[in-house]
């Protein structure tokens, strides 16, 4: 087998190797496994995201803003 022959087998195999190894990486991340405390984190974060939500939009309404002002006279 020549250099040139060589050269080019050893190609294949690394593009080869590569691509099961590639394979295998998506295989292994498309699921993640599962963390009770993560999930249970992330609920409260949500939760807790809500309620920033409804405060905000009742700081914007001008009927607080009215309130605070009669309330401060």
């Amino acid at each position: 087998m020549s250099g040139g022959q060589a050269f080019v087998l050893w190609i294949i195999i690394i593009v080869m190797l590569c691509s099961v190894a590639q394979s295998y990486l998506k295989r292994r991340y498309k699921n993640p496994p599962t963390n009770p405390d993560l999930d249970e984190a992330a609920a409260k974060i949500a939760q807790l995201e809500e309620r920033v939500r409804v405060l905000e939009r009742i700081i914007t309404e001008n009927k607080y803003d009215l309130k605070r002002e009669i309330d401060s006279l």
